[in-house]
């Protein structure tokens, strides 16, 4: 088998592989091993700008950060951005290749799977232990044929996987059992064990189960893990996590700041949020589809992977009206990104590049227009804020914004003057992606926005707490004598 390879699949998307490879990543870097995370096919519109100026997967960038070295795009080679309910951006090595429908993918997988085992192969001869993701589940009938994302790639460079559950959604049992069932006999014996993950309650009750689990399958179970409650990791993609982290008022009565994001059907990078989220006083509140905007101090406009589609949403659902409405009674507006690209009069797009080409009219409250084009702005950003605080972020995106607003930036970064601000101050856009993430940078944008002697929360320090924790965890309640095995 792949020597210092070993893959973790999931028996259903959210089963916990991201999670377990940020664990094990940490955990066996702390033993003293050089350690690589890998994903060949990512599919999520949560993405990082690596050094090199390449784009990969949020989850590839945060589980690199978990092995304490930086991202590269052999970590994640092909990333699929959906634009719409049938298309999606291909990205393979960390550029833009091509708009693709599900079926002239399918008939690509054959020359991306060479581009795939590839990039496994520089990251085992650079780091000598690589640990791969899944994507999904290796079970999903229709999508076996020409598979890269798990057992297809699993296949092609041997290596072994193990399997994980997640108990917390219930039915683990047949998860597993099913998910073997479905798989080919070379694949059932390519799979090593089996961990379970989001464990709540005593494990005594748990142990007969998993006596019969390994009797029925003859497989290992190479640990059961816990429920980890107030873990910080970044999502890979969905927003199922940070709607559930509202925070209702700030500490002892102090007062808190509503900040109110709308969710754009193609939401971008919404990590972004993280910082304010888990602020003890920002009350984040997601308004989705049908809501109303409640009052609030701030309303940020976010990512998109489609902004002209997103815009149109904007107007359907009677948002445009109420953000001006917010405006008027003296509230601030921040775009980010895409969101920026909606505050100024126009956005084409000739080429087509995120849908039908054409152009639609923007919110107006920027002098500018934005035009997108093919390729895209991918750079990793350092500078500061108009009154000095420094911030650092990245850049995502394909348009080009051109007006007399861009004359009033919103920051000034290592390349140049970014972003804009509005003549009274109370509309600011800017491309910088994780303007949050640090504590100086949250604490200037919170009293922009109306929160006085605040301090900001580092995200930073949360992440390696939690890199801690994970890696705690899998000590304690995994076979790591095994898995060392295995990677040996």
């Amino acid at each position: 088998m792949s020597r210092g390879t070993l893959m973790i699949q999931g028996t259903t998307s959210d089963a916990g592989k991201s999670t377990l490879v940020t664990a094990l990543g940490r955990a066996l870097v702390r033993r003293g091993l050089s350690v690589a995370p890998f994903k060949p096919q990512n599919m999520a519109l949560n993405s990082a700008v690596t050094p090199e100026g390449g784009e990969i997967g949020r989850a590839q960038a945060v589980q690199a950060a978990a092995c304490r070295v930086a991202p590269h795009t052999d970590m994640n080679p092909v990333l699929l951005k959906p634009c719409s309910d049938q298309g999606a951006q291909v990205i393979l090595d960390g550029q833009p290749l091509t708009l693709s429908d599900a079926g002239a993918y399918h008939r690509m997988k054959p020359e991306l799977l060479g581009r795939v085992v590839a990039a496994h192969g520089r990251l085992l001869a650079r780091h000598g232990v690589v640990l791969v993701e899944g994507a999904g589940s290796p079970a999903e009938i229709n999508l076996r044929e020409g598979d890269i994302a798990n057992m297809g790639f699993a296949e092609a460079v041997d290596c072994p996987v193990i399997l994980v559950a997640d108990i917390d959604r219930g039915g683990v049992f047949a998860h597993l059992v099913g998910t073997l069932a479905l798989l080919s006999a070379s694949e059932r014996d390519r799979v090593v064990g089996f961990v379970i993950n989001r464990f709540r309650g005593d494990i005594r009750l748990l142990e007969s189960g998993l006596e019969w689990l390994e009797q029925e399958t003859g497989k290992p179970v190479l640990g059961v893990l816990p429920y980890l409650k107030g873990l910080y990791l970044e999502a890979e993609d969905g927003l199922s996590e940070a709607l559930t982290g509202r925070a209702t008022g700030g500490p002892q009565g102090e007062p808190v700041l509503n900040v109110v994001v709308p969710v754009l059907p193609r939401i971008s990078n919404h990590t972004d949020f993280d910082p304010l989220r888990l602020h003890p006083r920002v009350n984040l509140i997601w308004a989705g589809p049908g809501d109303t905007l409640p009052p609030a101090d701030l309303v940020i406009l976010p990512g998109s992977k489609a902004v002209r589609a997103d815009l149109t949403w904007l107007h359907e659902q009677g948002w445009v009206k109420e953000i001006f409405r917010h405006l008027r009674y003296g509230g601030r507006l921040l775009g980010i990104c895409g969101g920026l690209q909606m505050l100024g009069h126009a956005i084409h797009d000739p080429e087509g590049v995120e849908g039908a080409p054409g152009s639609s009219h923007g919110l107006g409250l920027l002098e500018m227009e934005t035009t997108l084009a093919q390729g895209k702005q991918l750079r990793q950003v350092q500078g500061h804020l108009q009154d000095g605080t420094p911030l650092e972020g990245y850049e995502i995106h394909a348009g080009v914004s051109r007006g007399k607003a861009l004359a009033r930036p919103a920051t000034q970064l290592n390349h140049g003057p970014d972003g804009a601000l509005s003549d009274d101050g109370q509309v600011m856009g800017t491309y910088v992606h994780g303007l949050f993430d640090r504590g100086e940078t949250l604490s200037a944008l919170l009293a922009w926005a109306g929160l006085d002697a605040v301090s900001g929360r580092d995200l930073s320090q949360d992440r390696e707490a939690g890199f801690e924790q994970l890696a705690d965890t899998v000590e304690t309640h995994l076979d790591m004598d095994r898995i060392l095995e295995w990677l040996e």
